[in-house]
């Protein structure tokens, strides 16, 4: 039975921080996560990366820069445990999306909807001498023109792909042809562009004008994710905060305030995209596309608004995440990077679609915890927290000095360090 094959035993690994790396690469092992060979893996240098592979991936490469590869835990995503792979350098992302992934547990898990993996490519004609009739004509073409796409992308379509409708929007002086790609598990930037040029011949004699711009738009608005989660009330209590249905209601509050302002509402979606970028880096796909869709997404009214939505009924509170997701599992950074493999087979990923919502699920996540922090003792308390194991990497008991007077410069875990090594007194 191979390591794909097995059943993992749960996403709730308790005590996992407090691990040495090499105990929790072997905590993911015996918990059948991961299989000895990729922990073998981990250890070496590079993350997965040698410079050869690099220099396929990038040019002028002179090196590796790496990131931390993590894994948030507690995560059940429609009726599944998963643990989810995230690189990241900030601490504090990983830590909340794990602990609001451990609430929304509580009750039952994140459940998902998700569209058909579909890109759009888009040919501008322009000089077009008559845009209604032009219109027309592209129209009642369109069969043939979405199996001349077809046969621009054979591999696509044997993969199960291909376009699948034709579109014709009025814009500006001219007009714009939107072809709709379902590109399976691909990325399908270079495929879609495939479409594009390789059309707009044909979109030129039907309409006797001159193609501008032929390529992808990165508002992947057919492609969209939704995942929602119910929280208990009782759950969001906090030691400080020991009325949940009260941390409950000041969250709708923080969500209200991102639908009636811009300046809050840009700041609430960069908590989403927290979890969701984090989730991307680590399986080497294209995170800043998705960031331009997705708050391109959230301007579709004519301003920046909140791409969730929480609401309470006295009894759990209830949130919603939607937004374009473009995600891929196949060729790039897959093909190349040892590590994105790697957290293919961690994350049990089945397709690009189970990609996009496993990222989703971690923006919810995130968005969860910075809000329910920020409504109760702040978010600086649990973010300096955990700065503190940066600022005193000698040890534990000059972290937990620093959290308990809640000062966190380095002169002061210094000052600490001293005084523990039996020095003069810290002042």
């Amino acid at each position: 039975m191979s390591v794909l094959e097995r059943v993992p035993k749960s996403a709730r690994l308790p005590g996992f921080l407090r691990l040495d790396g090499r105990a929790r690469r072997q905590r993911l092992v015996d918990s059948t996560w991961l299989s000895s060979e990729r922990a073998r893996a981990l250890e070496q240098a590079g993350g997965g990366l040698n410079e050869a592979d690099a220099d396929a991936m990038s040019e002028n490469v002179i090196g590796l820069h790496a990131l931390p590869l993590t894994v948030a835990l507690n995560f059940r995503v429609d009726g599944v445990d998963r643990v989810v792979p995230m690189s990241v350098e900030e601490p504090g992302i990983v830590a909340a999306a794990s602990g609001a992934a451990r609430l929304v547990r509580e009750g039952g898990g994140f459940a998902s909807e998700a569209a058909a993996p579909v890109l759009t490519c888009r040919v501008q004609l322009l000089e077009v001498a008559d845009v209604a009739s032009a219109r027309a004509r592209l129209l009642a073409a369109a069969p043939a023109l979405l199996a001349e796409a077809d046969a621009l992308i054979p591999s696509m379509v044997a993969r199960g792909g291909g376009a699948r409708e034709l579109e014709v929007r009025l814009v500006g002086d001219g007009l714009v042809v939107h072809v709709h790609v379902d590109v399976r598990d691909a990325m399908g930037a270079n495929t879609v562009n495939t479409v594009a040029e390789g059309l707009a011949p044909s979109l030129e004699a039907l309409t006797g004008g001159r193609a501008g711009l032929r390529l992808l738009t990165n508002l992947a608005d057919r492609l969209k994710v939704t995942v929602r989660c119910r929280v208990p009330v009782a759950a969001l209590a906090t030691a400080d905060f020991p009325d949940g249905g009260l941390v409950a209601r000041r969250v709708v509050e923080a969500q209200r305030f991102a639908e009636s302002d811009v300046y809050r509402a840009v700041t609430h979606n960069k908590g989403v995209m927290n979890g969701v970028d984090a989730v991307l880096l680590a399986f080497g796909n294209d995170w800043r596309a998705v960031e331009a869709g997705a708050h391109a997404y959230a301007c579709r009214g004519g301003a920046s608004a909140p791409l969730t939505r929480w609401r309470c009924d006295g009894e759990a509170l209830s949130g919603e995440l939607t937004l374009p997701l473009a995600t891929s599992m196949v060729g790039g950074a897959a093909r190349n990077h040892a590590g994105v493999r790697l957290a293919l087979e961690l994350a049990r990923v089945s397709s690009a679609t189970d990609l996009g919502v496993l990222a989703a699920a971690a923006g919810l996540a995130s968005n969860l915890a910075a809000l329910r922090a920020r409504s109760t003792e702040g978010i600086n308390r649990g973010h300096m927290a955990l700065y503190a194991r940066r600022v005193a990497a000698e040890g534990p008991a000059v972290a937990a000095r620093l959290s308990t007077e809640r000062c966190y410069r380095p002169e002061r875990a210094a000052q600490v360090l001293a005084e523990l090594r039996g020095g003069a007194p810290a002042p």
